[in-house]
């Protein structure tokens, strides 16, 4: 069985690691894992992770005290990922945990790429206010126009995403400056096929949005920089499954590891 690794960065999100690892590890029964957690916390979230290790010898920390900063933090997961599939999710459970056993089924039929969507019929992004929305939108505007690689793609800055190992091996640059470290990955990774899932973003149930006019600029800077770079993707194929279909391919999986 091929192993997946979950990389989260983790910024001041002590009340709710506890509850993700618990959510992942119920929707992951039956699949090789290990998290992940690159940490720049102040508070006491690495001392909550140290706890859920002494439970679970699935999951990984490494605190930093030096270098800061999503991109970053992201770029070392992937560096420490000992794992055949690499995932990306955020902390804070926006990002539903039960989403990643579909992610994993996506690319266990072959595919290169899952990114589970907002914007596709079974998709939501209520968990979104109205400021975070519209900010959301703006980037996905901006991506779409500025790298031919998203124009396809229905939520292409989303924080949650899988891939194999592979399309970001040989000659990838991962140079990312901003906070949408997908938009790096499909820029500059090898890969031919795409599928889309959908799913509901939640809202957040405890501690504060990271979201600032900072990080927003810097991703505009990222977009800008990776129009210079960018590899040209021809013959990429990008398919959309409907939750019919996960939930057959879900069904398909229960019945063989029974």
């Amino acid at each position: 069985m091929r192993k997946v690794s979950i990389i989260i960065p983790t910024f001041n999100e002590e009340d709710n690691v506890g509850n993700l690892v618990n959510q992942i590890d119920y929707a992951l029964k039956g699949i090789n894992y290990e998290v992940i957690f690159v940490d720049d916390s102040n508070d006491n979230t690495p001392e909550k992770i140290k706890e859920i290790i002494k439970e679970n010898d699935r999951v990984r920390l490494k605190h930093r005290t030096e270098k800061k900063g999503l991109a970053t933090a992201v770029l070392q997961g992937f560096q420490l990922a000992t794992g055949d599939y690499l995932a990306v999710m955020d902390a804070d459970l926006q990002h539903p945990p039960s989403i990643l056993k579909f992610m994993y089924l996506a690319l266990e039929k072959g595919n290169d790429f899952c990114i589970p969507s907002r914007f596709i019929p079974g998709g939501s992004d209520g968990g979104l206010g109205p400021y975070r929305k519209l900010v959301s939108a703006v980037a996905r505007y901006i991506g779409k126009i500025l790298l031919p690689c998203l124009r396809k793609i229905s939520d292409p800055t989303s924080g949650l995403f899988m891939f194999r190992k592979s399309v970001i091996q040989g000659d990838c640059q991962l140079l990312p400056i901003g906070w949408k470290i997908m938009v790096e990955v499909l820029a500059m990774g090898d890969y031919k096929t795409v599928v889309e899932i959908p799913y509901r973003f939640q809202a957040r149930p405890a501690g504060e949005s990271k979201l600032t006019l900072k990080v927003t600029k810097e991703y505009i800077e990222q977009v800008i920089h990776l129009r210079k770079r960018s590899k040209k993707h021809k013959d990429i194929q990008i398919k959309r499954w409907s939750q019919k279909k996960v939930k057959a391919l879900e069904e398909l999986w229960n019945r063989k590891n029974k």
